[in-house]
């Protein structure tokens, strides 16, 4: 994955595979926008996230797309350790209701 900021808005690209299994979808067939039937590699699954006006260090705002399952998700990112890992929150209308994973750099 690579996370970018451009202009004040964050975005995610996909850009290793990392599921081994061949049976896996290497496209977004469930997907129901402009990326259904896209190739996962390449395709952008995090968009629109800007700098939280209310809290100090978070991102959100976006939404983040789950290209095995096709469902897109409303997203809240916060940088930990200086940059070196990112929490991602992936969420069904408020914080509270949603999963985390912590992403690594990798320089």
């Amino acid at each position: 994955m690579r996370v970018v900021q451009a202009d004040g808005v964050i975005s995610g690209t996909v850009e290793k595979a990392l599921n081994p299994d061949p049976a896996a979808s290497r496209t977004c067939n469930l997907c129901t926008d402009d990326r259904k039937d896209q190739v996962i590699v390449g395709m952008e699954i995090i968009r629109g996230v800007t700098k939280s006006v209310a809290t100090d260090g978070i991102w959100d705002g976006g939404e983040i797309l789950d290209p095995q399952k096709g469902k897109t998700y409303r997203v809240r990112l916060s940088p930990i350790d200086g940059g070196a890992k990112l929490e991602v929150r992936g969420y069904v209308g408020m914080p509270l209701l949603g999963r985390t994973q912590t992403w690594l750099r990798v320089e």
